[in-house]
């Protein structure tokens, strides 16, 4: 990964290691690929229940404040859990953490879908946000270990999985949610039950770091400056981003065939501007600049979407995929970067920080409609995506300065275990 494009354009160095992490993107051992592949429908449960919000509200007797607690419960506890996950791996190992949070995924995800009402939905749903950290943050930190090509080819197939869940998960939601809102949680619960045999017959142990991670590590990360500054401007564009993922539905109000296929189509964008554009945009305007016209542009999409008409809003709830698939990489690519901390660690505080928002946006978006109209959760949401353009605007220096010094430390961890100290 190269983390010089953190500040000005880059070279043709810069560029040539861009494309030589695409092309390595495809070569990668089964270990990976079975890990990548768990992680496509580990993300595909984050946008599963959108297209069926309506509907699971309906089946439940539910108003839309309550239905987005699903969203709530489930990243508050994703967001505390961050600090347990560096505790648990440095102890019993990446491929055992991996294979726990997904045991837990195939329990609660079958528990949600037999929920009789919202408050059991929504505790099943906490349990689940538990097995998804466990494995979202274990698989980044295996994939970039052992991923062949380095972080640059790491993170781009992280992203790749990424997006690819955040598109799937809708559509699978929309088409087995038609018949029933409890049978995308049923299916959830299979696929990651294949994706625990998989990472079962074909990841290997990875190495233990000499020193256990304590509980605190992340917290004690986050005293880093930089990674600070990162982890500040992700939690504000974190809720523009769960903003448009959990009350958008409702305003859109469309049936869940539909509202599955704009997700869909959001979701495509959103890898396609994760894993293409966003590279080479950062390889030619440098990863800062990218970032803050990036959130900029969100803060315009979203202003436009709450205030527009119907078409209006389905356009620029497409269109935002663009902006949140090119901040998602530049996000990930500044946590990994500009901490000297070891890579999970720096992974496990900034996810701990921005995490809070995506459970705080749907939770807030309903509660904001009701005291004041349907327009302002959206101008709230533009607020906080310029706001982390702003974080971006006034750290730049210190973000470009750790960036460079720290990439010949980054280079050298390329390729190793990144649980190895």
């Amino acid at each position: 990964m190269s983390h010089s494009s953190t500040g000005s354009a880059g070279g043709p160095a810069e560029g040539d290691t861009l494309d030589a992490g695409a092309t390595s993107l495809l070569r990668q051992p089964k270990a990976v690929w079975a890990t990548a592949g768990a992680s496509v429908v580990a993300f595909m449960g984050i946008g599963l229940v959108d297209p069926i919000l309506p509907s699971i509200a309906k089946g439940l007797e539910a108003t839309p404040s309550q239905v987005s607690l699903l969203f709530t419960s489930y990243f508050l506890i994703t967001a505390v859990a961050m600090l347990v996950t560096g505790f648990v791996s440095s102890r019993i190992g990446g491929k055992k953490t991996l294979l726990a949070g997904l045991a837990l995924v195939v329990v609660f995800a079958a528990l949600a879908g037999t929920s009789g009402s919202v408050g059991e939905l929504v505790g099943f749903r906490a349990g689940w946000g538990l097995g998804n950290a466990l494995f979202v943050s274990t698989a980044l930190a295996v994939i970039v270990g052992a991923a062949a090509g380095g972080s640059a080819a790491a993170i781009l197939l992280y992203e790749s999985a990424l997006g690819l869940g955040m598109a799937c998960g809708p559509l699978v939601g929309a088409l087995l949610g038609n018949a029933s809102w409890r049978y995308p949680f049923f299916g959830t619960a299979a696929l990651m039950a294949i994706g625990f045999l998989c990472i079962t017959a074909f990841l290997k142990e990875q190495p233990r770091p000499a020193r256990k991670t304590s509980i605190l590590d992340p917290i004690k990360a986050l005293g880093h400056g930089a990674l600070a500054s990162a982890a500040v401007s992700a939690f504000f564009y974190n809720y523009t981003f769960f903003t448009i993922l959990a009350f958008t539905p409702f305003v859109l109000n469309m049936t869940p065939y539909k509202s599955g296929g704009v997700f869909f189509a959001w979701g495509v964008l959103l890898a396609f501007f994760s894993v293409i554009v966003a590279p080479r945009m950062q390889a030619r305007f440098g990863s800062l600049k990218v970032l803050g016209g990036s959130l900029v542009l969100l803060a315009a999409d979203v202003l436009v979407l709450g205030y527009g008409g119907h078409t209006a809003a389905i356009v620029c709830t497409i269109v935002s995929g663009a902006f949140i698939g090119v901040n998602n990489t530049v996000y990930t690519e500044l946590a990994l970067g500009v901490s000297d901390a070891p890579r999970p660690v720096a992974s496990a505080g900034y996810n701990f920080v921005r995490w809070f928002a995506a459970a705080a946006a749907p939770y807030f978006a309903p509660k904001i409609e009701q005291w004041t109209d349907i327009h302002i959760p959206f101008v709230v949401a533009a607020i906080t995506a310029l706001l982390g353009a702003v974080v971006v605007w006034v750290r730049r220096g210190a973000l470009t300065h750790e960036a460079e010094e720290l990439a010949p430390q980054h280079a050298g961890e390329d390729g190793i275990s990144v649980f190895a100290n």
